[in-house]
């Protein structure tokens, strides 16, 4: 239990820092950075992780702190001696390893907003953490003060989740994007075989059915959703128009 809980931990703080940055990445966008652009992927990802992860993540931990109320000899396992420590020692690092990038890029001439609030965010949550950990582990914190604790968390991170769910859109519009995104790759496909029809036979084809091989096995694709065949016309000896309804 205790390795389960140092494990949702770890995935939670993860998550909700892969949050961060992308929120950040949005709001201060970077012409030089074309990761951005996906966003909406990663913002899914960590949603999904913080869904499933963190109420497990809290479930456990009140089992842990059930059991230390009724056996506090339990706080003195090697264990969770060994698992806070180095939790402390991953949060330490973190923070040291965020105040020297801070200095090296100040060095280096770049404080932007988007550098200085990644690395607010990466403070903020290990400093998080090490305050947590550091305190429980002297047996610093009231039951109260962990309930109070674990209120603020996870009122933080469900905003967090209802932000991500307003940046990358409800499954709804998620599913609009990739029947989209079938049709495009749909029409580049169809765009390259009707190139090589024309290389191969001097002549563009009256229509998509004609680029039908039985040899190579292509059959012209159609729209996934409505399952009826994109728009194709002819226009000249060298050009045509390819469409689809988005």
């Amino acid at each position: 239990m205790q390795l389960f809980a140092i494990v949702g931990l770890y995935v939670s703080a993860g998550s909700i820092l892969t949050l961060m940055f992308q929120y950040i990445n949005l709001g201060f966008p970077d012409q030089l950075d074309y990761g951005y652009m996906g966003a909406s992927g990663t913002i899914r990802w960590a949603m999904a992780m913080l869904i499933v992860v963190y109420p497990v993540f809290l479930f456990i931990s009140s089992l842990i702190y059930k059991d230390y109320d009724k056996n506090p000899e339990n706080r003195e396992l090697k264990t969770r001696k060994w698992l806070v420590y180095f939790t402390l020692f991953v949060a330490a690092l973190t923070i040291g390893g965020d105040l020297i990038a801070l200095i090296y890029n100040f060095l280096e001439g770049d404080l932007s907003a988007r550098f200085i609030l990644k690395v607010l965010a990466i403070f903020l949550v290990a400093g998080t953490v090490f305050y947590f950990y550091l305190k429980d582990l002297r047996d610093e914190l009231s039951k109260k003060a962990r309930r109070v604790f674990a209120w603020i968390i996870s009122s933080f991170i469900l905003l967090a989740i209802i932000a991500g769910f307003l940046t990358a859109g409800s499954p709804f519009v998620a599913r609009m994007y990739r029947f989209d995104e079938r049709r495009v790759n749909d029409l580049q496909i169809i765009q390259n075989e009707i190139i090589n029809y024309w290389q191969q036979k001097d002549e563009l084809p009256s229509a998509l059915l004609d680029l039908k091989n039985d040899i190579s096995g292509f059959v012209p694709p159609i729209d996934p959703k409505t399952n009826e065949g994109y728009m194709y016309k002819v226009k000249t000896d060298l050009s045509f128009e390819l469409c689809a309804n988005f």
